[in-house]
């Protein structure tokens, strides 16, 4: 991808739910060498917000007449999840660079295709995957990458409960994709960079719908995913869970590692043949950093830190959890 010397940054989707438009505005003005030039929503009342965030930017009611704009280099895109594909291949095939709101998209096929038209126009295609900057995160992978627990060959992580999911878009599965992507990309990201280094063999999916009717994602979807080296990640998002389970269960072969988001994880290893347990606190988040990251890939052709083959990974295992709860079976993955 050519090198700028400026980047200007259009944004596709100002919604007020988080206020996300705004931060994702704020975060590129911060970085010296990239300025937002426009905003796009749908709702003009959105925009005219937008123009008060960002005086002196130009405002659209349409993507397509943004694209059009030769004031725009780069665009995000922070819309429902099933728009994601459609808006994305509109700006790579404009020369857009393109940066997406997690998840990437819904289905394997859209990001392949994606990342091919992006390679073809020579432009960024990134997915913002900023909770690899959370402290809790961080901590947990610091502490196993220093080899404290030895080699990992068993990761299980959890979220979930007995509750209603809510009854907004994000539970509608033709629009969201269903109940693993939303805080199950997440998870699932981090899942797969505390095991870096070893390629997804196949994953073996388990979906249920039991309880909520009156939505139409699932109530429950876990993924297991065997690696190259027969280690197995275990990923379940639950609304359905009367028990519960600790979020991260980490076994590895000096130790292990458990954790309930209570601001310190908690480690269990051998010192000199003696077990030991010991609390490990969180260390401070640094979302900051993301867009400085993106700005020195741009400006400076640094290494891009989230690669949006790394985020297809991600989509590859919802949705081959998918097809393999409905197939009854495990199945191989592509892209390894």
């Amino acid at each position: 991808m050519a090198k700028l010397s400026e980047v200007k940054w259009g944004i596709i989707g100002y919604g007020g739910a988080f206020n996300m438009g705004k931060l994702h505005g704020e975060s590129i003005n911060g970085c010296k060498g990239m300025r937002v030039t426009a905003v796009c929503d749908v709702d003009p009342a959105r925009t005219a917000i937008a123009e008060q965030d960002f005086p002196g930017i130009k405002t659209y009611n349409n993507a397509k007449e943004m694209f059009k704009s030769n004031d725009i280099d780069c665009v995000v895109i922070i819309l429902p999840h099933n728009l994601h594909y459609p808006v994305a291949m509109a700006a790579l095939e404009a020369g857009k660079g393109v940066v997406l709101e997690k998840p990437m998209c819904i289905t394997t096929q859209e990001a392949t295709a994606m990342i091919e038209l992006a390679k073809k126009k020579d432009v960024l295609l990134t997915v913002f995957h900023n909770r690899r900057h959370d402290g809790d995160y961080k901590a947990i992978r610091e502490f196993i990458d220093k080899g404290m627990i030895g080699d990992v060959f068993r990761i299980e992580a959890f979220m979930g409960g007995y509750n209603h999911p809510g009854t907004w878009w994000r539970s509608i599965k033709e629009v969201s994709g269903g109940c693993f992507y939303d805080w199950g990309a997440h998870i699932i990201d981090w899942t797969l960079n505390l095991h870096h280094g070893h390629k997804i063999k196949n994953v073996t999916g388990f979906f249920h719908k039991r309880v909520w009717q009156d939505i139409t994602n699932e109530d429950e979807t876990q993924a297991i995913v065997r690696f190259d080296d027969g280690s197995v990640a275990d990923i379940t998002i639950s609304s359905i869970a009367m028990a519960g389970k600790p979020r991260w269960r980490i076994l590895g072969t000096k130790g292990a590692i458990t954790d309930d988001w209570k601001g310190s994880f908690k480690a269990f290893i051998n010192v000199d043949g003696y077990p030991a347990e010991m609390e490990v606190k969180y260390q401070d988040g640094t979302w900051q950093n993301w867009y400085p990251n993106l700005a020195a890939h741009l400006l400076e052709s640094k290494d891009l830190e989230v690669k949006a083959e790394e985020a297809r990974r991600v989509i590859m295992v919802i949705d081959y959890a998918e097809r393999s709860s409905k197939e009854g079976k495990s199945i191989d993955t592509p892209f390894e």
